[in-house]
């Protein structure tokens, strides 16, 4: 088999600061209908500590449901997802119904996989922490991005809920965007101050932190 090249000379041209690039570099290829047509991001796998904390963060306060769950034997799976009509949305179980079938539900996307370890729950969260991936040197995965109808009003409702807001609403500094410390004093990467075309958008973006740690990103769907 023929190596597939890459599309993207190494190193990449530095992108022109502030500017939004609907597709980026411009250098992405065509679809090849014989490899990857088909390709679907279907869903992420987040570990948990407790399914009760971790289920009440994201079906009572994020909107998300059921599809399914089981039980592997060492840990247990659920996979949830939003409601697209408002039959799904008044019935849960029919929404599971409707997206169980594999035929469905590897075509679906916008899927969250939480895996709870057996076991985990009767730990403390020092005992077993879980990394979010915004903490040197433990540096990954970011977060989960949700667009929502109007964030102030999400914030204000997580926090009732208890929930920390890690990024309010009108911020859009530096110290808002996960840019630790130790990448930038250390190692000198990320330096320079943030160009007022992104501070507009970030502005208008809140976090905060599910029960895990695991950082969340409301995004306005009517961006100004």
């Amino acid at each position: 088999m023929t190596p597939v090249p890459n599309s993207f000379p190494s190193p990449l041209p530095p992108l022109p600061v502030g500017r939004h690039l609907p597709g980026g570099h411009g250098l992405d290829p065509a679809v090849s209908p014989n490899t990857t047509e088909g390709f679907h991001l279907n869903h992420l796998m987040l570990r948990i500590h407790d399914p009760s904390e971790s289920l009440h963060f994201y079906i009572d306060l994020m909107g998300l449901r059921t599809i399914f769950a089981m039980n592997t034997g060492p840990c247990s799976v659920y996979y949830l997802g939003h409601p697209q009509t408002e039959a799904e949305r008044a019935h849960p179980k029919l929404y599971a119904q409707n997206t169980v079938p594999n035929d469905v539900l590897t075509k679906t996307k916008g899927l969250i996989e939480l895996v709870h370890i057996h076991g985990t729950e009767k730990l403390s969260k020092e005992e077993y922490k879980l990394q979010s991936g915004n903490v040197a040197p433990w540096l990954g995965f970011g977060h989960v991005g949700f667009t929502v109808p109007d964030v102030p009003a999400a914030l204000q409702r997580l926090k009732e809920n208890g929930v920390n807001v890690l990024k309010d609403v009108g911020y859009a500094e530096r110290e808002h965007v996960p840019i630790t410390e130790w990448e930038s004093s250390e190692l000198g990467a990320g330096v320079g101050e943030l160009h007022e075309g992104y501070k507009h958008v970030l502005s208008q973006i809140g976090f905060v932190e599910d029960p895990n740690g695991y950082w969340i990103e409301l995004v306005p769907q009517n961006m100004k």
